[in-house]
């Protein structure tokens, strides 16, 4: 388990390998979800970036960009 410490200026630094793994970096935008009391993290992905997430799901009935207000 990786730890964080908070900065006087209530920052913190993604560990290495964390960003690394999830290819975090400088000046991407972290989405802050609480649930349960639980603080998360979440890097936001432009859409086109998502393709592929989810090998197997049948996706003819999804829509398409162009179907979005």
């Amino acid at each position: 388990m990786d730890t964080v410490t908070v900065s006087p200026k209530f920052e913190v630094v993604i560990p290495e390998r964390i960003r690394d793994e999830f290819h975090i970096r400088a000046g991407d935008k972290m989405a802050v979800i609480v649930k349960h009391g639980i603080l998360h993290y979440v890097p936001i992905r432009p859409f086109e970036l998502t393709k592929g997430m989810t090998p197997g799901l049948d996706t003819k009935d999804l829509r398409d960009k162009h179907d979005r207000f």
